[in-house]
């Protein structure tokens, strides 16, 4: 009796186990292109909040303070084309305008994917060193006023000095970017900022000495 009760247990397991493999099937066809869209869309859903985690405080510090700080440079370099006498001046200026002005634009499209704010075209520039946005370098109206009115060889040298202000304040604040900063992108143009700034500090050294 014992003998022939344990095949028979084996075939009504057997039995239980096809059909409730075939009812999972049978869920798994009915509800397959619901789920199936909700697994595709989890990803991009979650996008948004991976590209928040992966920024701090001091990105948002870097790119609010440095695109009003780029700004006053192409106004600064804006002014070389007409009042400046050097053609290394005319050449450094349109260069400055030629390498910060995606920057700002990328600055800008980091800031609006972060939900914060843009500084305003028309902001006060001298208004995020009071905020804290450390925006070392910035020209007063007077400095400003002094290359607006000049030209020739004094244009040549306040440009050169003052823009060597500028931007040695621009690289104090890429360096706080890159030692305190956690997005990636940032991170890599605070270290061409640098680079590039330091360069040219060196190129308008020199052509105030010469």
């Amino acid at each position: 009796m014992t003998a022939m009760s344990s095949p028979a247990r084996r075939a009504a397991v057997l039995a239980a186990t096809t059909a409730a493999a075939l009812a999972l099937a049978a869920c798994g066809s009915g509800g397959g292109s619901p789920s199936g869209h909700g697994a595709h869309s989890s990803p991009a859903a979650s996008a948004p909040a991976q590209s928040s985690a992966g920024h701090n405080a001091a990105d948002v510090t870097f790119a609010q303070g440095m695109i009003p700080h780029h700004r006053q440079a192409l106004e600064m370099s804006g002014l070389a084309a007409t009042r400046a006498s050097s053609a290394e001046v005319k050449t450094l200026a349109r260069e400055i305008s030629t390498a910060q002005d995606p920057e700002i634009r990328t600055l800008s499209g980091w800031l609006t994917s972060w939900g914060e704010q843009v500084p305003a075209p028309d902001a006060d520039p001298h208004a995020g060193h009071g905020a804290g946005h450390g925006m070392s370098g910035m020209m007063s109206d007077d400095d400003m006023e002094r290359l607006r009115t000049s030209s020739g060889a004094a244009f040549d040298r306040a440009f050169l000095s003052l823009m060597v202000e500028h931007h040695e304040g621009a690289v104090e604040m890429a360096e706080t970017q890159k030692s305190e900063g956690s997005h990636a992108p940032a991170k890599a143009m605070a270290e061409e900022i640098v680079t590039a700034q330091n360069a040219e500090i060196s190129r308008m050294r020199n052509l105030l000495e010469n």
